[in-house]
């Protein structure tokens, strides 16, 4: 089974996604693994799309590299095989191409107020707020992941 958490940054997405872990034994993996740094999002989407998701598909074990951010480079490479149970949270996991290999599909709501404040407290330095949140604004537009959503969830 794979579950896959969407949302703007700061609405929950890795806390929900560890309670569900925690219920159910599934694996999480963090978008934050595949984001290439403050300018990544959409790369990040499509590296779950084509290493991750299109390999399990297909019955193949799925291969990537995970991203460094202190180092601002790729790192050691991480895997998952076919039937595995997952849990892919993170802003840009939620896509068109994305939606047809999920079997349960989560978008978490909440005001941008909250989930900055949250943001700011999780990081203790916002300095990437506008530069992520006009990321997440192309992502929704091309995507909808709200509309793409079995469920939406207001935190």
């Amino acid at each position: 089974m794979i579950t896959i958490i969407d949302g703007r940054s700061g609405s929950g997405k890795t806390q929900l996604a560890e309670r569900l872990a925690a219920e159910t034994g599934a694996r999480v993996i963090h978008m934050d693994d595949l984001y290439a740094g403050w300018h990544g999002l959409a790369t990040g989407s499509r590296l779950l799309e084509r290493a991750i998701l299109m390999p399990l598909a297909v019955g193949a074990a799925a291969s990537w590299r995970r991203w460094d951010w202190e180092l601002g480079d790729w790192r050691e490479e991480d895997g998952a095989v076919p039937g595995e149970a997952l849990i892919i949270e993170g802003c840009g996991s939620l896509t068109l191409e994305s939606r047809e290999h999920a079997d349960l599909a989560i978008w978490l709501e909440a005001p941008e107020e909250l989930r900055h404040a949250r943001a700011l407290a999780r990081d203790g330095d916002d300095s990437w707020w506008t530069l992520w949140r006009e990321q997440e604004d192309a992502h929704i537009a091309a995507n909808s992941p709200g509309e793409l959503a079995d469920e939406v969830r207001t935190t």
